[in-house]
């Protein structure tokens, strides 16, 4: 029994002793292992590696991003995880946002002020346009005035006369001199006959003095000025009240300013214009306003602005060219929400933006629609969708609005979310909003279809119809664009002037009046101010560099343009990163092959093709 004893003490001790081990040891293996299968410890010798300009790819291993091609950087843990980041927001890491130098601005109120620029051209003043005539009917027997431009003044000889109406005059008022003492009231009416034909006092007394009867006598002119067309030569007969000579009395004129509808709202009368006269370089002219035109042309969308002004020195002469300024601020609009025009992303049916989120570590931007008020020049005011306070996005917006598209997020083509199929560049809506980026294609050409290395494809059906008269003029246009591209290509900047004179001459032929439709014509004048404007500047100036970055400029807009009209071409539309300090540039080729018009021949084959308009 005492051996018995002696196994059970030793295996109670063991019992004891293994229960006591598991306790000290940190508990029960099962509850741990349970634990540990819903925790993920990631290796630290693991190291991800992203794109700084697309944040959203992680790769294990160094390499290219597979969107831009960019150089892929370690991916640093992130430090901002108590930040409540929301499901919509474009998250941008501290390299990303400064690579896309990306820029911010403060929402304010402010007047809605606008700077106007107009051109015109001096006019004579209708109120001093007179018609010289004469009020005797007879026959012209010689001109003192010979010739258009000639200066007259008041009471000078224009022409001489002869009359027989005059000849028997005279001879009732010597009858009545006769009688003079008897019927003073014939005398009277007498020479009130030769006054009605505007014969002066000093006249009437030469013929009395004279006693004769006087065959042919001088016409004086009633106005000073100049003559600005002669109607009669020397045998001419002429009824009473015949034209003679046209005077314009220039020593105050009228300068005739064009003003665009949509400036109209902003001028008034009595505002004042700056102006300067190219024919005077150096000197600064002002006047007020005294009239604005009711009715705006259907042919040249613009109504005409008046302002007078007094030119004693006659240095303004009709038909010179004025460029005038106009600070105008819109009544009404004294304390309104404005943000720069670079803040937004226009489609044509919404207006967007990117607003910065207030985290205190994280950068991040939400999209937002807004209401587009007024425009200001470099500002637009906005009606609806921002407060004053908040930030916005105004450098580097494609850039963010880019990574919402890859990321499947609202953005500006694709207001709905979702992926889409990125093709041509932000500012194209065309279709319904409420589309998605994977559009039916079956309308278009088969053969282009087909091919896969095609980023997008334009149809037709996205189009706003328009004539085959403006199609093929828009298309005289884009062939000079093309010569203007291909010069930039071999990096030569005088033909580069030269075609863009070429341009610019093509937009002179461009008739509006083909584009009955609103909306077409609306979209137009923007097109044709945008691209004679970057084509002007591009004609003007000798420096490459300054013409390719208005040749930028100008391609967003004739893009835009061959998006909405065609031109009768395929046409490619294509891109590069690297162009206007990496901010991205597009244009447009005839050829697939990229020959790179930014960089020319420093890297000639840098980009890719984006968009195929199909004609």
């Amino acid at each position: 029994m005492k051996k018995y004893k002696k196994y059970i003490i030793a295996a109670g001790i063991l019992i004891l002793g293994i229960i006591l081990g598991n306790v000290f040891s940190g508990g029960d293996s099962e509850t741990t292992h349970t634990e540990g299968e819903h925790e993920y410890v990631q290796d630290p010798e693991t190291q991800l590696w992203t794109c700084s300009m697309h944040p959203q790819i992680k790769m294990e291993k160094p390499g290219n991003c597979p969107i831009c091609g960019m150089e892929l950087i370690p991916l640093e843990a992130s430090s901002d995880s108590s930040e409540n980041i929301a499901a919509n927001e474009i998250v941008m890491n501290e390299e990303a946002y400064q690579l896309a130098n990306i820029q911010t601005t403060v929402v304010e109120k402010a007047s809605a002020n606008k700077e106007i620029r107009l051109l015109g051209r001096v006019k004579p003043d209708e109120r001093r346009l007179y018609s010289q005539v004469s009020h005797i009917p007879g026959r012209i027997e010689r001109l003192y005035v010979n010739f258009t431009g000639e200066k007259v003044y008041n009471g000078q000889k224009i022409v001489r006369i002869y009359s027989p109406e005059l000849i028997s005059a005279q001879k009732e008022l010597f009858e009545a001199i006769k009688s003079k003492d008897v019927y003073p009231q014939l005398y009277t009416a007498s020479r009130n006959k030769l006054k009605l034909w505007k014969l002066t006092d000093k006249q009437i007394e030469a013929i009395e003095a004279s006693g004769s009867v006087q065959e042919q006598i001088d016409i004086l002119s009633d106005h000073s000025g100049y003559v600005m067309s002669r109607n009669v030569e020397v045998g001419d007969y002429i009824k009473a009240g015949g034209n003679l000579f046209d005077i314009a009395n220039l020593s105050s004129v009228w300068v005739m300013f064009e003003a665009y509808e949509a400036d109209i709202p902003w001028i008034h009368i009595n505002d004042k214009v700056s102006f300067n006269i190219q024919a005077i370089p150096g000197k600064d002219f002002e006047g007020k306003i005294t009239y604005v035109d009711p009715f705006v042309s259907s042919n040249t969308r613009v109504a005409k602005v008046r302002v007078e002004v007094k030119n004693p020195s006659n240095k303004l002469l009709p038909e010179m060219y004025a460029s005038g300024i106009i600070q105008a601020k819109m009544k009404g609009m004294e304390n309104t929400i404005v943000i720069p025009k670079s803040a937004v992303l226009w489609t044509g049916k919404r207006a967007v933006v990117y607003v910065k989120v207030p985290h205190e570590k994280t950068i991040s931007f939400v999209y937002r629609e807004v209401t587009l008020g007024q425009d200001m020049g470099q500002f637009y005011s906005i009606q609806e969708g921002l407060e004053e306070g908040e930030i916005v996005a105004t450098n580097g917006v494609f850039r963010i609005d880019a990574s919402a598209q890859l990321l499947g997020q609202k953005s500006m083509m694709n207001p709905e979310g979702g992926k889409v199929n990125l093709g041509g560049h932000a500012g194209m809506d065309m279709g319904d909003d409420t589309k998605s980026g994977n559009e039916d294609h079956s309308n278009m050409d088969k053969e282009d279809s087909k091919k896969g290395n095609d980023t997008d494809h334009t149809d037709m059906n996205q189009r706003i119809p328009t004539t085959d008269a403006f199609k093929s003029q828009l298309e005289q246009v884009f062939n000079a664009y093309i010569k203007l591209k291909d010069a930039l290509v071999g990096d030569d900047s005088s033909p580069a002037s030269t075609f863009a004179e070429m341009v610019l001459s093509a937009m002179k032929k461009v008739d509006m009046k083909q584009l009955s439709n609103n909306e077409a014509h609306n979209h137009w004048m923007t097109i044709s101010k945008e691209v004679t404007g970057s084509a002007t500047f591009i004609s003007e100036i000798s420096d490459i560099e300054k013409q390719r970055g208005h040749f930028k400029h100008l391609s967003a807009h004739l893009s835009k343009g061959v998006k909405l009209f065609g031109v009768n071409q395929k046409v490619y539309e294509q891109f590069c990163p690297m162009a206007d300090n990496n901010k991205g540039a597009y244009w447009l080729s005839l050829n697939e092959p990229i020959k790179n018009p930014y960089y020319g021949s420093k890297m000639l084959t840098c980009g890719d093709t984006k968009t195929v308009i199909i004609k």
